[in-house]
This record gives C-alpha cells, structure tokens and sequence, in this order.
C-alpha cells in the first residue's frame, strides 16, 4: 500500500521585535518658500495672503531698519515705503522665490536716502529690544525666571556690550550682520540685498565678526 504524502505546513514568519517606525514631525518650510507663497496667493487676488504677507515684511522691516537706520523716524518712513512698495508690486513680482532680498534691499536704500539728509547728524543704533518696547510684541530674549540675579545680571552686562560692539561697527557691516546672523539669509541673498558681490559679502562679515570678538574680549578684561 502507498504510503500518503502529506504536504508541508507554511511556516510563518517569525514576528519581528522592532519597534514600529516613529512618524517624524513635519519640518517647518523656510522663509523665503513662505514668503513665495504667500505672493502667489496675493497674486492670485486672496486678501488673507496679502494681509499675511504685509504683517510679516513689517516686522522683518522694521527691525532691519532700526539696525540700518538707526532712528525710530528713519526706520518708520522705511518701514512704510516697504510696505507701500509690497502691496502696489506683489501681483508684478516674477521671482517670488527672491522677495526678502528685494525687501532688505528696499529697507535699506530708503534708510539711506534718509542718512544723506542728515549727513552732519552722527549715526547711532538703536537695540531690536528698544525698538520693539511699546509695541506689546514679547523681548527676544526675555529674561529666564528660573536664573539667579547674577546670571540675569552677566546676561544683562553681555547684551549691552554686544550693542556697544555693534554700534562701533560700519552701518554696511551691521547690515550684513544682521541680515546674516539674525534673519538667516544665504550669502548669495547677502549680496543682492546689500548691492555686493558674495566674496565682499563673506569679507565684511569676517571682519565684523573678529571686530565684535575682540570689543567684547577687551570689555570682559
């Protein structure tokens, strides 16, 4: 008699001990791809874009012209020759991508024609945390509550020798500082805004760099 042949049972994979993947949490998209497409929709005819659009380019000009300008009443006719020049050429701008340095650009040649009208009047620069006091907007940098008043104090003495460095410094240099440092921009964007060439860009601002380590080293001592 034929013995039966039974086929094999499937084996079942064994479970696997990883943990599942984590989802990661969405990455915020850039300035510049927001400012390009809050154009777009402004473009497009939507209000809400353009109101969006022009609550961001206040702030950012305003801070950019303080640093530039230096006074609160050159600041304000920058600030709103920006804002005047954003509403009226938002649905004629063919690079959304190249806004911000169209905008620092515009900031910063409004804060010139200024200057030449008070060429015997000397150049001062107000602190981002003055200009905004009054504002109701919250300080940059707030104090900590949970610090001692001697970490608040170090902090307090470090800020104010960071201002006395700054204001020691050429209004170009100061510029790309800030708009470097503080609003992130690319070198490439440096240079358009501020009319120069990316190795000038890079030169200015190692030398604002060493000159800002050094006043604060010699402050320190």
């Amino acid at each position: 008699m034929a013995k039966k042949v039974t086929s094999p049972r499937p084996v079942r994979p064994a479970a696997s001990s990883a943990p599942a993947p984590v989802p990661s949490a969405p990455v915020p998209a850039p300035a510049a791809d927001i400012y390009a497409e809050l154009i777009r929709q402004a473009s497009g005819g939507d209000p809400q874009a353009m109101e969006r659009l022009l609550t961001r380019v206040q702030e950012v000009a305003w801070r950019f012209s303080m640093a530039v300008c230096g006074r609160a009443d050159d600041a304000e006719d920058a600030m709103q020759e920006a804002l005047i020049k954003t509403y009226r050429y938002t649905s004629s701008i063919r690079e959304p991508e190249a806004f911000r340095p169209w905008l620092h650009r515009t900031v910063k040649n409004a804060c010139l024609m200024n200057r030449r009208k008070r060429v015997h009047e000397p150049a001062r620069l107000e602190s981002i945390d003055a200009a905004r006091a009054g504002t109701g907007a919250t300080p940059i940098d707030p104090p900590d509550p949970g610090r001692n008043p001697e970490e608040i104090t170090a902090n307090t003495r470090l800020k104010a020798r960071l201002q006395t460095a700054l204001k020691a410094l050429p209004p170009s240099y100061r510029a790309i500082v800030f708009l470097r440092e503080m609003q992130g921009l690319s070198t490439r964007e440096v240079a358009t805004a501020m009319g120069l060439s990316e190795a000038n860009v890079k030169t200015r601002l190692s030398r604002a760099r060493k000159s800002l380590q050094t006043a604060l080293e010699e402050a320190a001592s």
